[in-house]
């Protein structure tokens, strides 16, 4: 009798060792994934001080929201210097390699990423036209593996604005990328707007950044004032552009803060470190097991008057007191 109980005990024991270490097993095995650093691929198309606003606010947000860069995300930020060649090589990366997200920012980044991929969620940001552009049907509910923020302000605002500072414009030059399509959709905006004003919009179109001071030359002697999109090949060319029309006495109305900190005269924009926060939390929502085809592409709403004061004093222009007073910054340098 003692033998078998001590045979039923010595068996008991083994059983529960072999459950103990099964479960051990199932723990270490299950270790990895709860330390796993998901991998994040930023790409950029081009360096100005908009689209470094947004990467920054963005990178600071998702700190914010619990996804820290060196903990439990890795970020891979990529540069594509105006290159659509690098742009492509750049999203190929990232989707070959399987990356938990990529995060375009710009509408030639968001192009190029989903063009990669139609299973790693993309968030895009500051796409000024998603849906003219491709990257959504809806912005309500983009569906697929597609969502993010746009940048869209109307040329219709912008020329308002205009209209206060210097009435009497009545020709309008156009200076824009016409690679981009969210400058494409605005520059159509305009001509809708000075079609209903009686005001007549003088094109000069270019293709990379090296063509802008030309550009803009051809439209100096043409217009009464010129105004450039949130188009991201002329922003990297910004001081060119806005030496051009300061010498000619020209106004140049633009579609960014930026621009204007750069030597455009004014615009009515948004604020890009608040797009890139916006850009971050909706990335974070996926990250935390949203879908992002169930994410609205969000539309900026918060819309400000920038002015730059010593392009003003350059050209000769006074900014009205009423103006000043509701503008969000004005530049004096």
């Amino acid at each position: 009798m003692k033998k078998s109980l001590v045979l039923m005990v010595s068996l008991l024991v083994v059983l529960l060792l072999s459950v103990t270490g099964c479960s051990s097993a199932q723990k270490d095995k299950a270790a990895p994934s709860a330390d796993k650093q998901l991998k994040i691929g930023i790409v950029q198309i081009v360096e100005h001080p908009s689209l470094n606003t947004i990467r920054e606010a963005c990178v600071a947000q998702l700190a914010k929201d619990g996804f820290k860069d060196g903990e439990n995300i890795v970020i891979d930020y990529q540069n594509a210097q105006g290159d659509q060649t690098n742009l492509k090589t750049i999203c190929q990366k990232f989707a070959n390699n399987k990356y938990d997200m990529i995060i375009a920012i710009a509408t030639p980044s968001a192009q190029a990423a989903i063009g990669e991929t139609s299973t790693i969620p993309v968030v895009f940001s500051a796409c000024t036209d998603p849906v003219g552009s491709g990257l959504v049907t809806n912005l309500e509910k983009p569906g697929k593996n597609v969502t993010g923020t746009s940048d869209a302000v109307s040329a219709e605002k912008i020329m308002e604005l205009a209209k206060r500072i210097t009435p009497d414009i009545k020709t309008i030059g156009a200076l824009y990328s016409s690679s981009e399509t969210n400058s494409i959709s605005v520059v159509n905006n305009l001509k809708e707007y000075a079609k209903k004003n009686g005001m007549t919009v003088v094109e000069a179109t270019i293709t990379n950044s090296s063509e802008a001071q030309q550009a803009a030359s051809s439209l100096a002697g043409k217009v009464d004032a010129m105004f450039s999109p949130i188009d991201n090949t002329v922003a990297s060319a910004m001081p060119i552009v806005a030496q051009v029309a300061n010498k000619a006495k020209i106004p140049y109305y633009v579609g960014a803060d930026s621009m204007v900190k750069d030597g455009g005269l004014a615009t009515f924009g948004i604020n890009y470190t608040v797009l890139g926060q916006e850009t971050a939390n909706m990335a974070a929502e996926i990250l935390n097991g949203k879908k992002p085809g169930d994410i609205a592409v969000k539309t900026m709403t918060d819309i400000d008057i920038y002015i730059n004061q010593a392009t003003a004093d350059a050209i000769g222009v006074k900014i009205p007191d009423d103006v000043k007073k509701e503008a969000k910054q004005i530049f004096t340098k």
